[in-house]
């Protein structure tokens, strides 16, 4: 009877935790849906807002460029919808306004070529970035003619501080008070898209930290390379490994070995 008694506390539980996430999902989604509006309204936009993509590079003095995507829509992040973009075009790498143009081309060049096999276009795009990149993305999306899709550069104050962002929108600036909700939102969602960017170029600059050091070692080939990552994860782990794990490796044989820790460790 106790065991019966228990598996219907847990059935109880598992339907109220379901009732709970569908509640704050309906709760979340009508709060969105009136933040939506609000920035409809802002900045003057004849559309109905139910998707919104944020756009935004990182790079350090131009190295492991990367270009990322976000979206928002009703029931808040869409994860499925990230991409990163790894900079291709190499006098892009250390021009600000080029990745954006190039994140943004191959973006929507894809959509309109594989038109219902890709992503699906949002209801207004936003840049991280001032009155140059509002430019470079409008220009873009207008030689793809998309004319019609609204953008939105959110840049910072002088002094890089939250609160004190200025907003372009078709040839016109726009403020917000430092308490004003849809300002808290934008400035989320923003700072969710420099997050993504920033992740996705750490993680691109470690695969090329990894793979530099291992270059570095002579008579080394793709294939051992290749066996010495799978096996440790990364070149750091393969720089404090023992003698005895790097011969343990497949592939490696014990003079190979000994020339990658002596490599480390001489």
């Amino acid at each position: 009877m106790q065991k019966k008694g228990s598996k219907l506390k847990v059935v109880n539980q598992a339907i109220k935790n379901a009732k709970d996430s569908l509640n704050r999902k309906l709760y979340e989604s009508q709060n969105n849906r009136g933040l939506f509006d609000a920035v409809a309204s802002k900045f003057n936009l004849e559309v109905n807002i139910n998707l919104i993509e944020v756009y935004d590079n990182s790079h350090i003095q131009g190295t492991n460029s990367t270009g990322a995507l976000i979206a928002y829509g009703d029931e808040g992040f869409i994860k499925k919808r990230y991409r990163k973009f790894n900079i291709k075009i190499k006098k892009n790498e250390q021009d600000d306004y080029g990745m954006m143009r190039e994140v943004l081309s191959r973006r929507f060049k894809r959509a309109i070529q594989e038109k219902d096999n890709y992503l699906t276009f949002p209801d207004l795009v936003i840049v991280d970035g001032g009155k140059g990149q509002y430019s470079i993305a409008k220009e873009t999306l207008n030689e793809l003619g998309l004319h019609d899709l609204p953008i939105v550069a959110i840049a910072k104050g002088k002094l890089r501080n939250s609160g004190n962002e200025t907003f372009f929108h078709n040839g016109k600036e726009f403020k917000f008070t430092k308490n004003d909700p849809t300002l808290f939102f934008l400035q989320r969602i923003r700072d969710e898209a420099h997050r993504f960017a920033i992740s996705a170029h750490r993680a691109k600059r470690k695969k090329g930290i990894s793979k530099s050091l291992l270059d570095q070692i002579e008579g080394i080939g793709s294939i051992r390379k290749r066996a010495l990552l799978n096996h440790f994860g990364s070149a750091r782990a393969v720089e404090s490994a023992s003698l005895d794990e790097i011969k343990s490796v497949e592939g490696v044989e014990a003079k190979v070995a000994k020339k990658i820790y002596n490599f480390f460790h001489e």
